[in-house]
């Protein structure tokens, strides 16, 4: 799961796939604006068919707490 949160990342952020881990932030690392960050929510939702709400949001600042999130969630 893990890869393909990372490939969807680098794609909707424009990033290099090869320099995201788990530990990248999206903001920090990624210079991902709030716009950025809403574009990357609505392809997770879709790829792994979970729903991510704005209060979420919060608790989710890098690619393993997404993993993380989708794994509780599902």
């Amino acid at each position: 799961m893990e890869e393909r949160i990372i490939e969807i990342t680098a794609e909707a952020l424009g990033a290099d796939a090869a320099g995201i881990t788990a530990d990248t932030a999206f903001k920090e690392d990624l210079d991902a604006d709030s716009l950025d960050l809403f574009e990357l929510v609505m392809a997770l939702e879709e790829e792994f068919d979970v729903e991510i709400p704005t209060e979420d949001l919060e608790k989710i600042a890098t690619v393993g707490d997404v993993e993380k999130y989708i794994e509780e969630h599902k």
